[in-house]
């Protein structure tokens, strides 16, 4: 086991220059920041069963481009506090309390993964504070994309209610399992099998607590992915093409277990007018810890040009 004063480092890596909390509707929300509190924010949006600290590297790179970059961990996820129940619209509304504590004006948004959907979401019901949209492999499909009556969409939320007080009871007590810093790092290593070993433990590090009994990961014992809905991901898709504010899509086209599966021809029907749409050919699922100098080069050429 790591030894307690133990510091993981990882190049590239910087902490947080500043940590704060955002209250959303008597939820503890952690925030973290870089770069100068004075320049204009750019708010990022992590994945599902992530955390805001796996942009230590992808973070600071766009600090020093002149931006204040806010990153917020969701609901029960990292170190914001844990919820009695999860949503993709609380998490919109989660959000939105954010970026009213960031700016007053429209601000850049960037999510991946399932922030990247929620982004969408939020950027389609309050596009007037979406300055701009970017979105990392937070584009889920599937072919076709079916509809759901309302008379049906009412029996789903029912339905999935139920499910889920069924699970959150069985999961109250539920904590979870310790081990080593190392062990943490295995596990996480199932889910991005692409990342190195010392990233891995470095993200172990920063999304994991040390208790008296060992390493744990601090995410909600109770989550599973999505949340009470009715809600599919690939609805998330259907919002894109409407929206009118700059939009930079980018795809990993390699596959592991945390991504979507998406294919380019895909996502090419629901682009706005006038998005840029890129492919890493040789990325997964988690392309701006892969690639974060050229990710984000490709963010600060795109607000260039359109901002």
């Amino acid at each position: 086991m790591a030894a307690a004063d133990e510091r993981v480092t990882f190049p590239g890596a910087v902490p947080p220059e500043r940590v704060s909390t955002v209250d959303s509707a008597g939820l503890r929300i952690a925030v973290h920041e870089w770069g100068a509190p004075e320049a204009p924010p750019i708010v990022l949006f992590h994945g599902g069963f992530d955390f805001s600290r796996t942009f230590d590297v992808f973070a600071p790179l766009l600090a020093g481009d002149g931006w204040r970059v806010v990153a917020w961990d969701a609901r029960g996820h990292g170190d914001s506090e844990h919820a009695a129940l999860y949503s993709w619209d609380a998490d919109v509304r989660d959000a939105l309390a954010v970026l009213e504590a960031v700016s007053d004006e429209a601000v850049v948004v960037l999510g991946h993964s399932k922030g990247g959907g929620v982004a969408m979401q939020l950027a389609d019901a309050l596009p007037h504070r979406v300055r701009a949209l970017i979105n990392f492999d937070g584009l889920p499909s599937k072919q076709p994309v079916p509809d759901v009556a309302d008379h049906d969409r009412t029996r789903l939320l029912a339905s999935e209610l139920e499910g889920w007080l069924d699970h959150r009871r069985r999961a109250a007590d539920a904590v979870r399992r310790a081990g080593t810093l190392d062990d943490l790092a295995t596990r996480r290593g199932a889910m991005n099998p692409r990342l190195s070993p010392e990233w891995l433990r470095y993200l172990a590090s920063v999304g994991g607590r040390r208790d008296a009994d060992g390493w744990r990961w601090k995410l909600d014992p109770s989550m599973r992915f999505g949340g009470f809905g009715p809600w599919r991901p690939e609805w998330s898709m259907l919002r894109m093409r409407s929206l009118g504010m700059p939009f930079l899509g980018v795809l990993g086209r390699i596959p592991e277990p945390m991504g979507w599966g998406t294919r380019p021809a895909d996502v090419v029907p629901y682009l706005p007018d006038g998005a840029r749409f890129e492919v890493y050919d040789d990325s997964g699922h988690f392309l701006h810890i892969e690639h974060p100098e050229r990710t984000a080069a490709l963010v600060r050429e795109f607000l260039e040009a359109r901002l």
